[in-house]
């Protein structure tokens, strides 16, 4: 097995040596343990083969979060089969484009979604679509109630994808990000030892697991190092507050920590078993920082990731964290900043940030074109961030080139929205912008051009709520007779995000 670079192998090696022990806990009291995970993995991932899916098949994923869920993905990565989660809230024609492109084996879907997902792709181009409920019932549990709990793990070598999973582009067209094997245990690797974690934590896991964050991020050093997870499937406060006392590490994004200030019973007392609270995939504001290490002695460590590489830096565990700063560059990564020509700037100096390591990617699905585009020469990937590594090679992120809005630790594509704003009858031409917003960071704004006195912000939203997810649609839309451009004929969006700041 020790050749073996399938992610489950590098997690069964470290399994607990009494496999009883406890993988994870509900709030509603339910306690699975290692055995149970194990055995519900091989069950689904002989059901999964029995129905034709084969080593490096995509089985695309479109449910509610769920041990189950949990139990699919494991499954998904024993018998070798690529893992293709999907946020339950996209619309058919974001979901009609991933499943066209991503060409699954196996499709597995609410029983609500199941007639939607047929329609938009015929049943001859899957093997099977299954069902899975938020409570774990549906096709998929019933059918593999049969098959056996041993399965073997497949030998999978370090660049077989285990993963792929979409991120829409500055086009509006949505990329595959093919993550292997080595990607995703390397990064796990790292952020086990970088986060110290051992056999003895227990995770307070409220995040989802269609997104990196949750699926990988927060799953992996657990599974690593044969720890346990306080498994909540949305991020409620009250119960937060109930299960918080019992964990010894948190992982969440900007909005779960301004949500726990302002529950006014957040006290230290509840966090007396708290190693770290670890914070991502979204800028921290500096007064969030501060005030929680005032509300509670404990300073929240940032860290830095992507889709396309996990996690790149952190702040140390033992040492200081500084505020607005995402740390230094994990061991095994390296991180430099150049100018737009390609050469690396002095230490303080901005530029465009670039990683190269394991962790990253090695493309993206079906287009070679807009890999190479990403990557340099000396392999190197551009992350599309500005950045300032100072002389002890803390890095702080101080904008995205790429114009990315994250709202609620969700990435959201400018340019996406933009596509369908403008397809509207009488909208002359939008833009898209972000605004900070105290919940979730930043909500999305549109301005519009019209000459239609009949286009109104309903209209606007409601087009966008039909054909996106509900979070990428407009919160705030405003009007113009015309957007600012520079020289060149760019959309001054800075402009805008000063013009509209307070919306």
């Amino acid at each position: 097995m020790s050749d073996n670079e399938n992610l489950f192998a590098h997690f069964y090696k470290n399994f607990p040596t009494d496999l009883s022990s406890p993988l994870l806990l509900t709030p509603e009291g339910q306690n699975i343990s290692y055995t149970e995970a194990d055995s519900a993995a091989s069950k689904i991932a002989n059901h999964l083969q029995d129905l034709g899916a084969r080593k490096g098949d995509r089985i695309s994923v479109l449910v509610e979060k769920s041990i189950e869920n949990l139990f699919l993905y494991l499954g998904c990565l024993k018998s070798g089969l690529v893992y293709h989660p999907m946020n339950t809230g996209y619309q058919a024609t974001e979901v009609s484009y991933m499943l066209e492109d991503a060409e699954p084996t196996i499709i597995i879907c609410s029983k609500n979604q199941k007639s939607i997902v047929e329609s938009l792709l015929p049943g001859k181009r899957a093997k099977a679509i299954l069902t899975l409920e938020y409570d774990g019932t549906g096709t998929l549990m019933e059918g593999c109630s049969t098959y056996s709990e041993n399965a073997a793990i497949s030998i999978c070598g370090p660049k077989d994808m285990a993963a792929l999973l979409y991120s829409s582009g500055t086009t509006g067209k949505p990329k595959g990000i093919m993550l292997s094997h080595k990607n995703l245990s390397s990064n796990a690797k790292a952020l086990s030892k970088a986060w110290g974690f051992s056999n003895e934590d227990r995770l307070l896991h409220a995040l989802p697991i269609y997104h990196v964050h949750g699926l990988f991020i927060a799953l992996g050093p657990v599974l690593l190092t044969g720890a346990s997870m306080s498994w909540h499937t949305r991020f409620d406060v009250d119960s937060i507050m109930r299960t918080l006392i019992e964990c010894t590490v948190m992982m969440g994004v900007p909005t779960y920590y301004t949500r726990l200030l302002d529950n006014a019973t957040l006290t230290p007392k509840y966090c007396k078993n708290m190693r770290v609270f670890i914070c991502g995939s979204a800028p921290l504001l500096p007064e969030t920082f501060k005030e929680f290490e005032i509300r509670t002695g404990h300073t929240i460590l940032e860290r830095y990731g992507m889709t396309e590489t996990g996690i790149n830096s952190s702040n140390p565990l033992a040492g200081k964290r500084i505020a607005g700063s995402v740390g230094q560059a994990l061991p095994g990564v390296k991180a430099q900043i150049v100018d737009d020509a390609g050469k690396v700037v002095h230490p303080g100096e901005t530029g465009n940030l670039q990683v190269k390591g394991d962790n990253v990617f090695s493309g993206y699905w079906k287009m070679p074109e807009k890999t190479a585009e990403d990557f340099t020469s000396d392999g190197f990937f551009n992350t599309g961030d500005k950045a300032i590594i100072n002389k002890q090679g803390y890095i702080s992120i101080v904008g995205r080139s790429k114009d990315m809005i994250i709202s609620g630790g969700l990435n959201i594509y400018p340019r996406e929205i933009e596509l369908v704003i403008d397809q509207i009858p009488g909208v002359i031409e939008s833009a898209v912008i972000g605004t900070a917003d105290h919940d979730f960071g930043e909500k999305v704004v549109a301005v519009v051009v019209s000459k239609d006195s009949k286009i109104n912000a309903e209209r606007v939203i409601l087009a966008c709520r039909s054909k996106l997810a509900s979070f990428k649609s407009p919160k705030v839309v405003h009007f113009t007779d015309e957007l600012p451009r520079n020289a060149m004929g760019k959309v001054q969006k800075n402009l805008l995000r000063n013009q509209f700041a307070d919306s």
